[in-house]
Formats: C-alpha cells, sequence, structure tokens
C-alpha cells in the first residue's frame, strides 16, 4: 500500500491494522466458486487482484459443489476499522448460464435490495455496489479466459445473519432493505475516523433530493428524530442521523442543496455548534461555558448569572439556571447554532432552523427559519 496521503497516511501513522471490504471478499468467494464450478476443485487460499493492484489471498470459510452450482464462502476482516461487517460469512453461490447472459447479480439471504432511488444501483436491484460489480465481472472474465469457458454466470450473493446486522446500519433509513450491501471502492477497508458515518450521511442526502424531498433534518440521535418528526412529519428519509459531524451534513448539503435544512439535537451539542465547532463529540470539543455565559448576558442576563453559567458542571445545569431566571438561553444557542450552519453554507440556496432538546426530547430552544442573505 501507498503511504503518500490521506487515508493511507493517516493509516501509517496510527499504527491501525487494514482490513477487507465486502466486496473484496465476495470476489474471493466468486472467483473460488467459479473456478471450483469449471475445475471441480477449490482455490484456498483465493487470490484475487485489487483496482489498485494489490493481490491477498483469502482463506476459504466453507465451499461446497454440487450439479451445476458452487459456493464459497470467506469470512470479513475488517482490521482494526470498527466495522459491524466484521467477521461476517460472506457467501458466493455460482452457477452457469446460457451464452451470451452475460454476469447476472442476485441478492441471496442477508443480502439487501435496492428499494429507493438515489444510490448508484437501480430499484429493485441488489444491494451490490458498481466497484464490486466490476470486481467481480473481471475476475469471472479472468477465471472464464484461464479455462475456455464463455463467462455467463448467475452470481448469488449471501452473508450469514446479514438482515440483523443491517438493522445497526443505515440501509433500512435509505431504502436498502433485507440485508447489508456488498460495498468497497479499492477492497481495502483502511480504519479511519467515522468515514463510514459520513458516507452514509452523504448517501441519506443523495437519496433525499433523489425522492424529491425540499426538507430534511440533520439529528443528533434517536430523541432528536422523534422530535423533529413530530414538529414537521418528516418521512423517514429526510432524517439524517448527522451524530456529531454537523460539519459533514453542512458541507455536503451545501455542494448538494436542499430547500430546509433543520438541524435537532441536545442543547449541549448544539452549543458547540454555536460556538464554531463542526464536530460535536466529546472526545473532540467542549461545551465553552464561557460562551454560554456571554450568551445568556445577551439574553438578559444578570452578571451574578452569568458568573453561575462560567462554572456550571455541564451546559445543561447551565441551560437550567437561565430557565429558572426566564432566560431564553435555549432560543439564543440555537439561533446562533444556526448562525454557524448559514456561515458553513456559504450562501447556498438552504434556509436553516435549528431545534434544541433537552435528554427526554423537550424542545428548550429554537430559531427562527433563515435562509442566505436574509
Amino acid at each position: 500500500m501507498s503511504t503518500g496521503g490521506g487515508r493511507e497516511a493517516q493509516l501509517k501513522h496510527t499504527g491501525l491494522r487494514p482490513g477487507w471490504t465486502t466486496g473484496a471478499c465476495a470476489t474471493a468467494a466468486t472467483t473460488a466458486a467459479y473456478t471450483a464450478l469449471l475445475t471441480g476443485g477449490f482455490p484456498d487460499p483465493v487470490t484475487i487482484t485489487l483496482p489498485k493492484g494489490q493481490t491477498p489471498s483469502f482463506a476459504l470459510t466453507a465451499e461446497s459443489l454440487t450439479p451445476g452450482a458452487a459456493m464459497a464462502a470467506v469470512t470479513k476482516d475488517a482490521g482494526d476499522d470498527p466495522d459491524v461487517t466484521h467477521g461476517a460469512v460472506i457467501r458466493s453461490t455460482v452457477r452457469l448460464l446460457p451464452p451470451g447472459s452475460g454476469v447476472v447479480f442476485r441478492a441471496g439471504e442477508g443480502v439487501g435490495t435496492v428499494t429507493l432511488p438515489g444510490l448508484p444501483l437501480e430499484v429493485g436491484e441488489p444491494a451490490v455496489n458498481p466497484v464490486p460489480r466490476q470486481l467481480m465481472r473481471e475476475h469471472v472474465a479472468r477465471v472464464a479466459a484461464e479455462h475456455g469457458a464463455p463467462g455467463d454466470v448467475e452470481i448469488t450473493l449471501s452473508i450469514d445473519h446479514g438482515a440483523e446486522i443491517a438493522r445497526s446500519t443505515w440501509n433500512p433509513r435509505i431504502g436498502i432493505l433485507g440485508g447489508l450491501s456488498v460495498l468497497g471502492t479499492t477492497g481495502i477497508v483502511v480504519p479511519y475516523s467515522c468515514s463510514a458515518w459520513i458516507d452514509s450521511i452523504r448517501r441519506g442526502v443523495d437519496v433525499a433530493r433523489a425522492g424529491g424531498l425540499t426538507h430534511v433534518a440533520g439529528c443528533t440521535g434517536s430523541t432528536s428524530e422523534r422530535t423533529v418528526t413530530g414538529i414537521y412529519e418528516l418521512p423517514e428519509i429526510a432524517l439524517l442521523d448527522m451524530g456529531d459531524f454537523a460539519g459533514a451534513v453542512l458541507k455536503y448539503i451545501r455542494r448538494h442543496p436542499v430547500d430546509r435544512l433543520t438541524i435537532c439535537g441536545g442543547f449541549a451539542k448544539l452549543s458547540k455548534l454555536a460556538a464554531g465547532h463542526l464536530d460535536l463529540h466529546s472526545a473532540r470539543s467542549q461545551v465553552d461555558k464561557p460562551f454560554l455565559a456571554a450568551l445568556a448576558r445577551e439574553a438578559g442576563a444578570t452578571a451574578s448569572l452569568a458568573a453561575e453559567i462560567e462554572t456550571a458542571n455541564t451546559g445543561l445545569a447551565a441551560l437550567r439556571l437561565c430557565e429558572a431566571a426566564s432566560v431564553p438561553l435555549g432560543d439564543a444557542v440555537a439561533t446562533r447554532a444556526r448562525d454557524e450552519a448559514l456561515t458553513v453554507l456559504r450562501g447556498a440556496p438552504v434556509t436553516v432552523d435549528v431545534i434544541a432538546i433537552d435528554r427526554a426530547g423537550t424542545v428548550v430552544g429554537r430559531s427562527a427559519p433563515k435562509g442566505p442573505g436574509a
């Protein structure tokens, strides 16, 4: 692997161990199964060539050869990436098709099916992304050429317990139903802070736009999702699981605008956005209580109340102090967070409003909607 920059440079500096994508594992399993179908023997380990030229070898977890079909399985090793599919068993069953049929992909048990537009696959297709499809086609063609076969096959991909694992992913939200996706552009999983989550945010925006939605909501968690749904009655595909990555939502929507963006989240997290932080994780940004005290002063707090806010234990404690004094700190935070969001959007044609909640989902602050130049 090159270590020149980007993810690979980060990998070198962190010492994290890379792994293999579901697409690479599926390609290895397909190569082994098709080889066995033509020769009667499974290569084990099976070696494949990835898009950047690497040639990893994969041990087979299971194999089966019956008249007209061969199945091979590979267990995914995601390296040190916190990937929910680490350890998943990816199976490929290959069957011969009549000459001229080409390579046909099917979703077996545990692999999802696309049901909504906005993804790089047509509705009704197995959730096997374009790069893994191409990689499998290339390996089928290579094996076919080696053994004088036409290379017309049906590939049915399955993932053990895939439907269950998929509940921990964005797949149900973006309309991939029945299981996991077969993914990967390089074949290599390079551990990178939250890259999969950020990518899922981008796909969520794509699906919402493709569905014709003009209003989406970036939410920090399930409680904020329930709150914003109750207020605006948005469909599920309008809800972006933003988590801590406010910047990822704003930067992607800046390039792919929607008419209206609502940001809804806990008061403490949104106070970080109000202070100019785009990553709201507690390990990477903290509630700035002097900043909250200054906002409270602007909202009418006395000097003594501002002093209490500066020494409050948590952001929520600061909010409660202001509520007791009828100082609208929640609204002030929401309004400042909205203005920070508009700054990041850099004039994109998006109207923004912000809703701050407490842990129970009660709204403790709201901004008015505001668009560029307003």
